[in-house]
């Protein structure tokens, strides 16, 4: 693999990580707000 090649790749994860990550903080602040607004 070649330098440029390797830079692709790690911006392409590094894209998916943030997307992954926005998901799971969406997640988690609608839980929080589901437990705040519903206790039961």
């Amino acid at each position: 693999m070649t330098m440029a090649q390797s830079s692709e790749q790690k911006k392409s994860n590094l894209r998916l990580a943030l997307i992954l990550a926005s998901i799971a903080a969406t997640f988690f602040a609608g839980f929080i707000a589901k437990m705040m607004f519903l206790p039961f």
